[in-house]
């Protein structure tokens, strides 16, 4: 199940990709474009940069597993065809017992996020030295893709201020890093069995509840001003139903953090800020 799950991902992603490749390649309409076989290859280069990032993440919470001997699965990866943005709905692993403990706990929920920044930095950081200034207006129809403050930074880096007027022609594997902030984003959101949940209750222990459930509220409210938070409203409120407010107690919940993981927990706040987007997608002409 692993492997065909991974392969229809490979293949629904490099769908995507080879669309943002002839994107690329025809700077908004400035340039004719004709998709042959060589696209093939971008788009596989495009899913592996994706899968990579998503990979990453996953296999951090497995191998932190491994490491405090708690049972999880190898990473689920997840096609999703009909979401021409990335192809995927990402990846996921099933830790099948309990936490041992508060260490265990925050180790596994952070390992996650951690490998999965370290390795779209840099992938951030090569797209925008391949991406293009194109002087072309605004398009009427299409998506408006948001950027969080670790793009915005980057671009500023390479660009300085963009004047009105000209667009920014980000290379394909600049999508698969925007996607992978978005999976980090939301992955820290401090709820349930997310890996925020997880950093927030071995931080704060049976506090936490209230921070999932401020933050299902804020989820909802959002979904009144961007159909963006549907699906993962949706995801946190099935969790809600079925596991509660309150997060699972690891085996032995008096064992200390210690300071060097609070101050991993604070490095833990800084990605989720960098990484956020209030409204990650817009529909342009609607």
């Amino acid at each position: 199940m692993h492997i065909l799950l991974f392969v229809l991902t490979v293949g629904t992603t490099t769908l995507v990709g080879i669309e943002y490749y002839a994107s690329y390649a025809g700077a908004f309409g400035t340039v004719p474009v004709v998709i042959d076989r060589s696209f093939l290859v971008d788009g596989l280069i495009y899913s592996a940069a994706l899968l990579g990032i998503l990979g990453a993440h996953e296999m951090g919470h497995y191998l932190a597993c491994r490491y405090y001997d708690v049972d999880a699965t190898l990473p689920y990866f997840l096609p999703f065809p009909g979401w021409p943005i990335t192809g995927t709905l990402g990846a996921v692993i099933r830790i099948r017992e309990p936490f041992p403990t508060r260490k265990a706990l925050f180790d596994i929920g952070v390992a996650g996020p951690i490998a999965g920044f370290v390795v779209l930095v840099p992938l951030l950081l090569y797209a925008m030295s391949r991406s293009t200034l194109v002087h072309a207006p605004m398009p009427e129809v299409g998506l408006s893709f948001a950027e969080p403050l670790l793009f915005k930074l980057v671009e500023w880096l390479k660009f300085g201020r963009i004047d009105d007027g000209v667009q920014l022609n980000l290379h394909p594997i600049g999508f698969a890093a925007w996607f992978g902030m978005l999976a980090t984003a939301w992955n820290l959101l401090p709820f349930g069995q997310l890996d925020g949940g997880h950093l927030t209750y071995a931080t704060l222990g049976d506090r936490s509840r209230y921070f999932s459930m401020a933050t299902v509220a804020a989820a909802i409210v959002m979904c009144f001003i961007s159909t963006n938070w549907i699906l993962m409203t949706v995801l946190m409120l099935v969790m809600l139903y079925f596991f509660g407010p309150r997060h699972p107690r690891p085996l032995d919940e008096e064992e200390p953090l210690g300071g060097s993981r609070y101050a991993v927990a604070v490095f833990a706040l800084v990605m989720f800020v960098l990484c956020f987007m209030p409204i990650p997608i817009t529909a342009l002409g609607q």
